[in-house]
């Protein structure tokens, strides 16, 4: 009697060791009883096929592969991806998150059948350039490339897109080009013909990573990086109204449709570029990324 008195002594006053040990044993698991573990969250939109871009949401800091190219989810969690013109049949898109844990899925490629489209009355020294413009050439192919290495922090491709000028679609993204007979690369933008002056706006918010009035076979141009690379180019422009460094929002001015460069009439030609893919901009237009929210 006198042990037990001692170690009863020896107890916190108004610990119960019994009570201590059930609330122990309640933090295992029972005999038969199975406890679900949350899985990894990888939430996206958008088509698996050829020229779509992928929105996704995961845990800050994933790092998201479609193929050979990757992009990491920013703050808020948002990546943007894309598929090429001529992609695999099949790409492998993985998740790896900050915890060690992977995601993998396999995503079949609708492969899609591309128009061919024969343009006349192209100015011929934008088919084919004489010698003494190639040094402008060369140098404004530098100014391009230059402009998409931009990789922007912000996500204005989370907004979604608005299409950037009104007007008649008379060339889509794909087709395959003849200029005055010539075969040339496939189209990769958007066409929306109408009068000189109409305005352009920003489909979306981004930063201007180029802006230039009078490029060579583009006309009038400028490059909005959206977040993430996923930059958009507006080409043959009459009049530039934004400066490289400006930030825009979705519908802001930034420019008026022209003829300049390689082109036969006055029109806006929309493209989109992520990392080394063109983007079909008809498809990007589809895309609700609020769904993700």
């Amino acid at each position: 009697m006198m042990i037990l008195a001692a170690l009863l002594a020896l107890q916190a006053p108004g610990a119960d060791p019994i009570a201590d040990v059930l609330s122990a044993d309640s933090e295992f698991p029972l005999a038969g009883e199975i406890r679900e573990i949350a899985e990894p969250e990888l939430s996206c939109i958008g088509q698996y096929i050829e020229g779509a871009a992928i929105i996704c949401r995961a845990e800050p800091g994933t790092i998201i592969s479609l193929g050979d190219q990757s992009g990491t989810a920013d703050s808020d969690g948002w990546v943007i991806l894309g598929i090429n013109r001529d992609s695999e049949d099949v790409l492998t898109l993985t998740a790896a998150l900050p915890s060690g844990a992977m995601i993998e899925q396999q995503h079949e490629i609708e492969q899609r059948e591309y128009n061919i489209q024969r343009v006349d009355g192209v100015p011929p020294q934008t088919v084919n350039p004489p010698a003494e413009a190639l040094a402008l050439i060369r140098e404004q192919s530098r100014m391009k490339a230059a402009a998409y290495t931009s990789r922007w922090d912000g996500a204005g491709f989370a907004g979604g897109f608005i299409a950037p000028a009104e007007g008649i679609i008379s060339g889509v993204y794909g087709s395959q080009r003849f200029y005055n007979g010539e075969p040339r690369r496939p189209h990769y933008g958007l066409d929306y013909a109408n009068y000189a002056g109409t305005p352009v706006h920003a489909p979306a918010a981004g930063i201007v990573t180029l802006a230039d009035p009078d490029m060579y076979y583009e006309g009038g141009l400028i490059f909005i990086d959206h977040g993430q690379g996923f930059t958009s180019a507006f080409l043959h422009l009459g009049a530039v109204h934004v400066t490289v460094g400006d930030a825009v929002e979705q519908g802001e001015l930034i420019g008026e449709i022209g003829s300049g460069g390689r082109a036969t009439g006055a029109h806006l030609d929309w493209r989109i570029k992520w990392r080394n893919r063109y983007i079909d901009p008809a498809l990007v237009l589809t895309l609700d990324p609020a769904s993700l929210r």
